[in-house]
């Protein structure tokens, strides 16, 4: 079933195309990686997905009954966001904020649910601590917590590893990876074309020949040597 269909995208802003006639589908328990240089327009196209930038054309079909505010995303973060004065309980329980429409206060559902995610990601010992005082690989946790309170179907991760060390990074690729086999249907971008060819299941490298299909059509593809030989992140 699919979850998410992009027909013909052209994606900018300023009325500036960054990627054009940009086509794929996402199916229920896919892993996607998104991969390309910088300035290719990922973050642009998950922006669009959340419904926080309009495409300049094509269109963005959702299927299997997913809705926007059902879509956990977590963005890369900014330094002001890692020095946010908050406990780590009030942070996941944030995630929720995109349900509550009009009510003023938590449910106990939307308690419990938080309550859960923290257990999930291994953080119930750390929900009373202040967020800024955690290391990078525990604040990440937190988010993917958070992320998980808004997620239904689908997670939306932007360079979740960037800045962590390689036992925070390997840690954070096992616990995105054991969501996705509890179900969790996951669109990743990443820098780490190793790390992507390694948990995707699909590969959308955007660049100027765009190419969407299999982690095993990617790797006979032209794209795959193009990416390696140049580098993802520059």
């Amino acid at each position: 079933m699919s979850l998410l269909i992009a027909e013909d995208l052209a994606l900018g802003y300023d009325g500036r195309i960054i990627v054009d006639h940009l086509n794929f589908h996402i199916e229920s328990g896919d892993y996607l990686c998104v991969v390309g240089e910088n300035g290719s327009g990922k973050t642009t196209l998950m922006k669009t997905i959340l419904g926080l930038r309009s495409p300049l054309s094509g269109k963005i079909i959702t299927g299997g009954g997913l809705k926007q505010t059902e879509i956990g995303y977590l963005p890369q973060q900014t330094q002001i966001q890692r020095d946010f004065p908050a406990s780590v309980r009030e942070v996941v329980l944030s995630g929720c904020l995109g349900k509550m429409g009009m009510r003023p206060f938590y449910r106990r559902e939307d308690k419990k649910k938080a309550g859960e995610n923290l257990a999930k990601m291994g953080l119930t010992s750390l929900s009373k601590r202040c967020y800024r005082e955690l290391s990078g690989g525990q604040q990440q946790r937190v988010l993917l917590a958070r992320a998980l309170c808004a997620a239904q179907k689908m997670l939306l991760l932007d360079e979740p590893v960037s800045g962590l060390d390689p036992k925070a990074t390997e840690e954070m690729y096992e616990l995105i990876a054991a969501l996705n086999r509890e179900g969790i249907t996951i669109m990743m971008i990443s820098h780490d074309i190793d790390a992507a060819l390694t948990y995707g299941s699909h590969i959308l490298h955007i660049a100027d020949s765009v190419f969407f299909g299999s982690k095993e059509e990617y790797l006979h593809s032209g794209a795959a040597l193009t990416l390696r030989e140049g580098g993802a992140n520059r």
